[in-house]
């Protein structure tokens, strides 16, 4: 009786044909791996801000400020003294109508590499009262779709939190 030494063109090819298959199933789920990190240092940038605006708030509630309104710095002084610069604020909260690159590093504790390295930060989009942060990179079609950011939109009133919005389309 003679013993059978390797696999048949049949076996080899049956199993070529089932790594193919799998290999077409498999690859879409791990092909966008850099669009999921993204939308998920989004939600990072989201966590930040709120985390950060609470803590502004509760200095602002401490100064007896929580209630005022601050939209126009040259007239309302409501700020509070953050990593030895001021922070204006509205309701208590950060003020998006006078947020800078600057003012922002005080408040939230995130790296934006100078704003300009990895990030985007554009002042009154998508419009008056907020501010937007964008990875770098972002198609201009995405970001003019107000797509694939972080957008922080002032407090409305003094029982309001201010609004963070992820939009992870686009990213």
């Amino acid at each position: 009786m003679q013993q059978q030494r390797g696999f048949t063109l049949i076996e080899l090819i049956i199993v070529i044909v089932i790594l193919g298959i799998l290999a077409v199933t498999a690859a879409p789920k791990f092909i966008d791996i850099q669009g999921d990190a993204t939308a998920s240092t989004l939600k990072g940038v989201k966590a930040a801000l709120q985390g950060g605006s609470q803590l502004v708030y509760a200095k602002s509630a401490i100064a007896g400020e929580q209630k005022n309104v601050g939209t126009d710095p040259s007239v309302d002084k409501n700020k509070v003294t953050i990593s030895g610069g001021d922070v204006n604020t509205n309701y208590g909260y950060p003020s998006a109508v006078t947020m800078d690159a600057t003012m922002l590093q005080r408040w939230v504790d995130l790296n934006l590499t100078a704003v300009t390295g990895d990030w985007t930060f554009t002042e009154d989009s998508p419009a008056s009262g907020s501010f937007t942060i964008t990875p770098l990179g972002t198609a201009a079609s995405t970001v003019a779709a107000n797509q694939c950011q972080v957008t922080y939109t002032d407090a409305a009133s003094q029982n309001a939190s201010p609004t963070i919005l992820v939009q992870t389309g686009g990213c």
